[in-house]
C-alpha cells in the first residue's frame, strides 16, 4: 500500500518517465542538438570574455566593414585630391579667358555705337538741296555765257553772272553758315565718313593681333548668346585677322557693338566664377589653387 502511494507522487515529479523515449511529450518543446563549440576559443576565453566576443563577432559582420569603410578618413582623401585637380583646372582654364578677353573692358560705346551718325533722311534732304543749288548755278552760267554770244540782252548776261557768283559764295562752308544752320550733303557725307574711321580704327584696336571676337567665343558657356548664327562672321574674319577691314558700314559696326555688349557680360560672369573659386580654394585650404588665382589678378 506504501509503495502504490508513492508511485503517483514519483510519476508527477518525473512525467517524462510516463512517455516513450523516442516520442517528446506533447506538452514540452522539442530540443534539437546545436552546433559544437570551438574549444580553443572556450579555452583562451572564461565566461566573463564571453559577451566582448559576441560583440566583436556582431561588429566583424559585413554591414559593419561596409560602414568602416565608408566613414574611413583615408577614403576621403582621394575624393578631395579629385576635387582639388578639377577646381584648379577650372580656375587655370578661367584664368586664361579673363587673360585673352580683358580687352573687352576697353571697349568705347560712344565710338562703336555712332549716335550722331547722320540719318538717312538728313542726308536726302541735304542732297536736294545740292542738286538744287547745282542746277540754279549751271542755269546762272548758261545765262550768262548766251549774253557773250548776243543770244540774250546784255543785262540779262549781267543779271545771270551776279547770280552765279553770289551762288558760288553760298557754297563756301563759312558763306552758308551766315544763312542756314543745316549742314550741306558734303558736310554730311564727310561726317559719316569719319565716325566710320574712328569706328575701324577702335575695332583694330580692340582686336588686336590675335582676335578678340575670336578669343570671346570661349566665354559661350557664360553667355550663350556669343554663339548665335548672326556672329559667325565675324568670328570667321575675326579668326583671319582681317575683321578691322571688312567694317565699310555702319551695320557691320553695331553688329560687333552687340557682340562686345554680349562679350561684356559673359567676361563679368566668368570673373565672378573666379573669384567664387578662389574663396573655395582659401576655405578649403588649398594653397597652390589659391596661390594661382592671386598671381592672375
Amino acid at each position: 500500500m506504501a509503495e502504490n502511494r508513492r508511485s503517483p507522487i514519483k510519476n508527477a515529479e518525473h512525467p517524462i518517465a510516463q512517455h516513450s523515449p523516442d516520442k517528446p511529450p506533447p506538452d514540452e518543446p522539442l530540443l534539437r542538438q546545436g552546433r559544437r563549440a570551438d574549444p580553443a576559443l572556450e579555452q583562451q576565453s572564461g565566461p566573463e570574455q564571453q559577451p566582448e566576443l559576441e560583440k566583436e563577432r556582431e561588429n566583424s559582420g559585413p554591414d559593419s566593414a561596409g560602414a568602416k569603410e565608408k566613414t574611413s578618413p583615408d577614403d576621403s582623401k582621394p575624393a578631395a585630391g579629385i576635387e582639388k585637380t578639377i577646381t584648379e583646372s577650372r580656375q587655370r582654364k578661367l584664368r586664361l579667358i579673363l587673360r585673352q578677353c580683358d580687352r573687352v573692358m576697353l571697349m568705347d560705346f560712344e565710338i562703336l555705337a555712332m549716335s550722331d551718325w547722320p540719318d538717312n533722311y538728313s542726308m536726302a534732304v541735304a542732297r536736294r538741296s545740292r542738286d538744287l543749288w547745282l542746277f540754279c548755278s549751271l542755269l546762272a552760267a548758261v545765262v550768262f555765257f548766251s549774253g557773250m554770244t548776243g543770244f540774250v540782252p546784255a543785262w540779262i548776261a549781267g543779271g545771270g553772272f551776279g547770280v552765279f557768283v553770289i551762288l558760288l559764295l553760298c557754297g563756301l562752308p563759312s558763306v552758308r553758315g551766315l544763312i542756314t544752320r543745316k549742314p550741306s550733303y558734303l558736310e554730311l557725307t564727310i561726317k559719316r565718313r569719319q565716325m566710320l574711321q574712328d569706328a575701324r580704327k577702335h575695332v583694330q584696336h580692340l582686336e588686336g593681333a590675335e582676335g578678340l571676337v575670336w578669343q570671346c567665343a570661349h566665354m559661350s558657356e557664360f553667355n550663350t548668346s556669343l554663339r548665335a548664327m548672326r556672329f559667325s562672321e565675324l568670328l570667321a574674319l575675326s579668326e583671319r585677322r582681317v575683321l578691322a577691314k571688312h567694317m565699310t558700314r555702319r551695320q557691320h559696326v553695331r553688329l560687333y557693338l552687340i557682340y562686345m555688349l554680349e562679350a561684356e557680360k559673359g567676361y563679368s560672369r566668368a570673373e565672378k566664377a573666379f573669384f567664387e573659386g578662389h574663396q573655395t580654394a582659401l576655405d578649403e585650404g588649398w594653397e597652390s589653387v589659391a596661390t594661382s588665382s592671386e598671381g592672375s589678378t
